[in-house]
């Protein structure tokens, strides 16, 4: 195996590290991230959950209407 890739003329020593830091870090925002997401979900349909219910209702409703009069055209 040729060593020489990793050496990268030198550089290695500056590059390998900076790439180890750079997935640890994105890698943290992205477990931070999906924590807060799923934080927010649960208070969103805590505080939502009812509404959500009857406003399915209501657009069963309005299909149901729209469907009764889209024989008739106006034109």
């Amino acid at each position: 195996m040729d060593l020489n890739l990793f050496y990268l003329d030198g550089y290695g020593q500056f590059v390998w590290p900076s790439f180890f830091i750079t997935f640890v870090i994105c890698f943290y925002v992205y477990l931070k991230t999906k924590k807060e997401f799923q934080k927010q979900e649960k208070i969103f349909l805590k505080e939502f959950k009812q509404s959500r219910i009857i406003k399915i209702e209501n657009a069963k409703g309005i299909k149901k209407t729209e469907e009764a009069f889209s024989g008739n055209s106006i034109f």
